[in-house]
């Protein structure tokens, strides 16, 4: 992945000697300084050097460095998260970790013994590789983004970000990284009580930034190319509808976005004074969704007299289920949602979606 700034320690070796520490850094979600400084202070570098001063690090040096990730995403101090990560004979006396970190333990050294079955270093990867997430099978930018957020980790987390949305793009970004992230933040959140608010709270502002920051500029209006997107009253996850925003900026189309909770005469006025081709209305939950609603917003006509039109009105989000009705398309994702205001921006025809 080459975004233009390369590490120092990216050149200068060959490919199939290791990861340098530009990617070594990438793969745990953390930045290069941060890795030079483990390194520096607890000895966490590679076991040897190639090339002069350029480093690579091997299958071993990486899966140090995960369970030092690990370790420090529980709360370990870095210096208590080093010592246990650089004892493969589990022989640094009594330390405060519990049966799981135990468990792992055990797997590192059978992955750290030279000619050790390739079978248990997968394993050993696979298991460190994790965030205590439960993310599953995602992509590998997943995991680096929910190593970050869950130290509270702001540059690392802006670069990571920025990566994935510059090399996949918004839509696919949005799809397979900043969502499953998002929802494994979720559940985790759900699954502890009141640990992991602050996460979830760091990880939404940080991805509406990235939103932003890599969404190209508002194209100018066009007659019959707006698109309005708000949240329904009483609604206020916007984030979804910030991801469409810059999804729909990126592919040329024009867009008004009202944000959380417009009250019903504002979303009125909005579509009145605008004449907008569609109308994205959000609703994370079922309490907020209003057919009712969404169906009076269909019916608000605009334009000039024997040429008046009427907005195609998107359901968007997990509340409109079970709630929509005829001519109230109700797109499955980011990539459905931006074909289907693209055709209603040009006046083609939309497949309709599953319950539409």
């Amino acid at each position: 992945m080459d975004m233009g700034e390369r590490d120092p320690d990216a050149s200068g070796g060959p490919s199939g000697g290791g990861l340098s520490t530009g990617e070594v850094a990438r793969r745990l979600g953390v930045a290069p300084t941060t890795v030079r400084t483990w390194d520096r202070r607890y000895g966490l570098g590679p076991a040897a050097h190639t090339g002069g001063r350029h480093r690579r690090w091997t299958p071993e040096d990486l899966a140090r460095l995960e369970r030092m990730c690990a370790l420090t995403a529980t709360g370990l101090p870095p210096s208590e998260a080093a010592r246990l990560a650089l004892d493969p004979a589990g022989t640094g006396g009594s330390a405060p970790v519990t049966d799981r970190s135990a468990s792992d333990a055990r797997t590192a050294r059978e992955a750290a013994v030279p000619g050790a079955p390739p079978a248990a270093r997968a394993r050993s990867m696979r298991r460190r590789a994790g965030t205590g997430l439960g993310l599953g099978d995602v992509r590998q930018e997943c995991k680096g983004v929910a190593r970050a957020a869950l130290r509270l980790d702001a540059a690392a987390l802006e670069t990571l970000l920025g990566e994935a949305i510059e090399q996949h793009g918004l839509v696919a970004a949005w799809t397979e990284v900043i969502t499953p992230t998002l929802q494994a933040v979720g559940r985790k959140w759900e699954r502890s009580g009141e640990r992991y608010v602050e996460v979830e709270h760091f990880l939404s502002w940080h991805v509406s930034g990235a939103l932003r920051r890599h969404a190209p500029p508002v194209p100018a209006d066009r007659p019959g190319a707006l698109t309005v997107l708000a949240c329904v009253p009483a609604e206020h996850h916007t984030l979804p509808l910030e991801a469409l925003a810059a999804a729909l900026a990126e592919r040329g189309l024009p867009v008004r976005m009202f944000g959380g909770a417009l009250p019903v005469e504002s979303l009125v006025a909005a579509v009145r004074r605008t004449g907008p081709a569609a109308v994205g209305l959000w609703a994370q939950s079922r309490t907020t969704a209003s057919r009712p609603l969404a169906e009076h917003i269909a019916q608000i006509e605009w334009g000039v007299r024997g040429a008046r039109r009427k907005p195609v009105v998107l359901t968007l989000g997990p509340g409109w289920a079970g709630q929509t009705a005829p001519g109230l398309p109700r797109p499955a994702g980011l990539a459905e949602a931006v074909a289907a205001v693209a055709s209603a921006a040009t006046g083609e025809a939309t497949p309709q979606q599953p319950g539409t």
